[in-house]
């Protein structure tokens, strides 16, 4: 008689590196009540949050986001002391920099040593000398433009055989998001990367969890429209993943926030380009017969997730070197408030010297849409008493943004009246691209961390 391994649950402890610090007591707690095999996963990678990270290596002021020491610090020996796996790509630029903190932390802790993993291979800059690679990347980035770094998104694989050789955390760089969640299924459950249905449903409840309370009501919520109790005391969500695939998604007891069919449907929904074929570094994903079921108040079961074989190139994201930006805002307020702005915002403008790329924003009338041509400006409003004017500048040529930024700042005296509160700032500014990598040009590896 074969056993039936245990129900398997996987809890999110952040969705985004700006995400909430104390996120991850509640759900460790949660995941210790309910007892069983577990993970702990934190999703803090987007695009842009590599590209600084990236930058922040180089100038040697750190290469990954250190916020996840202090998310770590209140549940680290939870999760060693009841067998709850630590899943994250908040590695960022710098994967073995991370592993040695948490080690640290740990033994700070007097926790046991935990066994650190490290998931590497996607930083392709940093590969080696390959020329297929080198022209591909070059040709995937503007004209002129110097490559700062290359990402590619790798799949669970890694991670899965970490867990399988006994890893308490894993520590990736850039991984796909669903991947965090996908690669303990695989390692619980013994999944097959062949068994496309099982695969793509792992990788359906990577997506409903990586973006943390979204699922539970936070992003979900509009007053009025979709009421949400307790947005202060967000519970983040947590996968109960049963050996098919099919999930329920819930909460822990006693937060804020709700799981309902309609906070699920959002999420599954999000950033999902083709619902029949969602491509991932390990499936593609075909959401067109999932089926959402409430349970019970905070209790959604998942199910239906069909795969098909994964595309044949992974997804890269490309930094490069963007140039300069400046900002600079200036308030106006009382009578005539809008006019004075406006005002302003010609007159700083006409300095600018030609060529010179700008946008113009009056926070109050028209500051959200994108809106480069200034085409919403035209627009005006009844009685805009409360004003702020931004204008943003952008250049290859540092000299240039900050000569702009200095006119701004002139404003106070050069009119018109009663501006006041100028506030500028210029930085370097990282762009980014993306490219397709053929799979043979990608080789992921997972090492464990020797602390020292």
């Amino acid at each position: 008689m074969v056993d039936t391994p245990q129900l398997y649950r996987i809890g999110c402890g952040a969705g985004f590196s700006g995400d909430r610090i104390d996120a991850a007591g509640p759900v460790v707690a949660a995941l210790v009540e309910r007892g069983g095999p577990s993970c702990l996963m934190f999703e803090m990678l987007a695009e842009r949050t590599l590209a600084l990270a990236q930058r922040g290596r180089r100038e040697g002021s750190g290469g990954y986001d250190r916020s996840i020491l202090d998310r770590l610090r209140p549940v680290l020996a939870d999760c060693l002391d009841h067998g709850i796996s630590i899943v994250g790509n908040f590695g960022a630029a710098d994967p073995g920099a991370a592993a040695q903190d948490i080690a640290a932390i740990a033994a700070s802790l007097g926790c046991r040593a935990p066994r650190i993993a490290l998931v590497e291979g996607d930083d392709l800059a940093s590969a080696g000398p390959d020329a297929g690679l080198d022209r591909l990347l070059a040709s995937s980035l503007p004209e002129g433009a110097r490559l700062l770094s290359a990402n590619v998104y790798l799949g669970a694989q890694e991670i899965a055989a970490a867990l399988r050789e006994g890893a308490d955390i894993v520590v990736t760089g850039r991984v796909a998001d669903p991947a965090l969640a996908l690669g303990p299924l695989i390692a619980h459950y013994g999944w097959s990367l062949t068994d496309h249905d099982r695969i793509a449903a792992g990788t359906l409840v990577g997506h409903l969890l990586e973006c943390g309370a979204q699922v539970t009501g936070g992003y979900f919520a509009d007053p009025g429209q979709k009421d949400v109790p307790g947005l202060h005391r967000l519970g983040y969500p947590i996968a109960e993943v049963d050996a098919d695939g099919t999930c329920v998604v819930t909460k822990p007891g006693g937060t804020g926030g709700c799981v309902d069919a309609r906070t699920v449907k959002e999420q599954i929904l999000y950033e999902i380009h083709d619902p029949a074929a969602y491509l991932t570094p390990d499936v593609t994903l075909d959401l067109t017969e999932v089926e959402i079921t409430e349970l019970a108040p905070d209790r959604v079961r998942v199910s239906g997730a069909r795969g098909h074989p994964p595309p044949e190139t992974l997804k890269a994201t490309l930094c490069y070197d963007g140039g300069y930006v400046g900002e600079g805002e200036i308030s106006y307020a009382g009578p005539g408030a809008e006019g004075r702005a406006r005002a302003a915002l010609d007159a700083v403008t006409r300095r600018l010297p030609a060529g010179l790329a700008w946008r113009g924003d009056l926070i109050g009338v028209t500051s959200v849409f994108g809106d480069d041509g200034g085409h919403h400006l035209e627009d005006r409003l009844p009685d805009c008493r409360d004003v702020r004017l931004r204008l943003a500048v952008h250049a290859a040529d540092g000299d240039a943004v900050a000569a702009a930024m200095h006119d701004f700042g002139a404003l106070y005296c050069c009119g018109p009246a009663g501006g006041g509160g100028i506030r500028t700032n210029m930085r370097r500014r990282v762009s980014t691209a993306s490219a397709a990598i053929p799979r043979p040009l990608v080789r992921a590896r997972h090492t464990f961390v020797e602390v020292s």
